[in-house]
């Protein structure tokens, strides 16, 4: 594995604490929010990377979950709807002594900002993409997002939603993400591990993270999230360990050798030599992209949470660093003037 980019950004003096990452502002979210909960996470993680905060950088889009720079004491930039991928492109490749993360709501990221998105995951620009899924417009009050179910029914679709939703970890494996990850809001331990690994990634890492709107969308992951219901629901995905759930572990995963899809079953000792391991590591996305199709949007029984891909590919900053330092080497810095006065030039006559 590669030395993490990180090396890249300047070291913090002296230890830093949960508190040195929260600002002055009022965190100002309705009582009860997931993003609280996601914002706690965050602040206590990232005094982990030992990085200064005047080289860590906050860039949001529009939404409930894009107040997130104010919160943060840290540099950030509370930009405009759906075009915080494309701002934190920009910062990336252009200061690379920079710790970038964008935050983003379902709405933000998949409706405006959905080519945005996509084409920051395909260069694999060296940023984290936290994406806040609460299948819902919140901050509008209550609205059908991109990701809310086939007939839910809202201020918008009174007679209920007739669009598909979209598979948030589906589409960046389909964009070529290189770092795919799903958690939920409330499960503090599992959100700060994969934040964890995401920040050590090279390249474009992005987390979806089911987060609760307690006001518009309430218990939307409640079968995720109850102890009991969770057992079942729940699958957690680990490189290198069988995909097994259940309350007795008694559930599995494996292919259907008829079809070549994914199966969910009881395992068995006939069986259970062909249940899947893991391999978040694998070349290809096929069995990334089978597994984040296990999740029923209606339900939600059987959905996968963890990293579902991590591979290394070439990073877009770097890629771009090296093409600038050859063509100095070759041709020598360039004239902003003589090309603004060179030969490609023209005078408009009236």
């Amino acid at each position: 594995m590669p030395e993490p980019l990180l090396h890249l950004v300047p070291k913090a003096e002296a230890a830093q604490s949960m508190k040195d990452f929260k600002s002055d502002q009022e965190v100002r979210w309705c009582p009860g929010c997931g993003d609280y909960a996601v914002l706690a996470a965050v602040q206590g993680f990232m005094p982990e990377l030992g990085l200064a905060k005047e080289n860590v950088v906050f860039v949001s889009g529009i939404g409930c979950s894009s107040r997130f720079p104010y919160y943060m004491n840290t540099y950030g930039m509370h930009s405009i709807h759906g075009r915080a991928p494309a701002i934190a492109t920009g910062l990336a490749t252009s200061r690379r002594d920079l710790s970038v993360w964008v935050v983003t709501g379902d709405g933000d990221a998949l409706s405006i900002g959905g080519n945005h998105l996509i084409h920051a995951l395909r260069r694999n620009v060296n940023l984290k993409i936290l994406l806040f899924n609460n299948r819902i417009y919140g901050l509008t009050k209550g609205q059908y997002s991109p990701t809310s179910e086939l007939g839910k029914i809202t201020k918008s679709t009174p007679m209920g939603s007739l669009d598909a939703p979209f598979n948030p970890v589906s589409l960046a494996l389909g964009a070529e993400a290189s770092f795919v990850a799903r958690t939920v809001d409330s499960d503090r331990k599992h959100l700060t591990e994969v934040l964890r690994q995401a920040s050590e990634h090279n390249g474009t890492a992005l987390v979806e993270i089911y987060q609760n709107c307690n006001i518009f969308n309430d218990g939307a992951f409640e079968v995720l999230k109850d102890k009991d219901q969770a057992k079942e629901a729940v699958i957690r995905l680990e490189h290198g360990q069988p995909i097994r759930f259940g309350a007795e572990n008694e559930k599995g995963v494996l292919r259907d050798p008829a079809t070549g899809d994914l199966q969910v079953v009881t395992v068995t000792p006939e069986n259970e030599s062909r249940i899947l391991v893991h391999d978040a590591h694998a070349a290809t996305p096929t069995t990334a992209f089978a597994l984040s199709r296990l999740a029923d949007p209606d339900t939600l029984h059987q959905t996968p949470i963890g990293v579902f891909r991590s591979v290394d590919r070439p990073v877009y900053d770097t890629l771009m660093a090296e093409q600038l330092e050859t063509a100095v080497e070759r041709y020598g810095k360039g004239d902003l003037g003589q090309l603004l006065t060179g030969n490609d030039t023209w005078t408009v006559v009236g």
